[in-house]
């Protein structure tokens, strides 16, 4: 408590003119313990030819990987595409494609149970190439949620005279990868 107090004080000389401060009281890195754990299950599948590559992403949201289901927010796609990639077509949904870099990138806005066909999609896109054909690469995705975590840890304030007005909830992708 007296770090706190200590750290509190600081904050507030630092910005007198604030009505509250948030002061982070942990933080900690979950490791996955397989699918079931994970709260967004990928597949990825290539179809790689000389002249073309089909990528198709299917997405699962997991309600059970959390201890209180809440959206996944800024979710994003990522994957790297080479031989030499001349057109993108047949993109669902919508997605941009970065000549310079060689990756694809799909944003969606969140994905949860409330989500069209409860979270479940797929992601599709065609590559036309010059020098194919392709090969598979890993799918990087990132996004962040509110309002749960993925280990069922919480916290309590033990002791009289202090108490939280408020706890916030969070976590975010840190290496989420999925391979073919």
């Amino acid at each position: 408590m007296p770090n706190l107090m200590t750290h509190l004080k600081k904050v507030s000389e630092q910005k007198p003119q604030a009505t509250y401060y948030n002061v982070d009281m942990l933080k900690y890195q979950v490791s996955a313990q397989g699918i079931q754990s994970t709260p967004l299950n990928l597949a990825v599948s290539w179809r790689c030819e000389p002249a073309s590559t089909d990528l198709r992403i299917d997405y699962k949201y997991n309600t059970e990987a959390m201890t209180t289901p809440v959206a996944l927010n800024n979710v994003q796609f990522l994957v790297p595409v080479d031989g030499g990639v001349t057109k993108l077509q047949a993109v669902l949904p919508p997605a941009v494609w970065n000549a310079e870099q060689q990756r694809i990138l799909w944003k969606i806005p969140d994905i949860s149970q409330k989500s069209e066909n409860g979270g479940v999609g797929s992601l599709l896109a065609r590559f036309q190439l010059a020098e194919g054909p392709s090969s598979p690469a890993p799918l990087a995705v990132q996004f962040t949620s509110e309002g749960s975590t993925l280990s069922s840890c919480d916290i309590e304030l033990v002791g009289a005279g202090y108490r939280f007005s408020l706890i916030k909830k969070r976590f975010a992708a840190g290496k989420y990868l999925a391979d073919n």
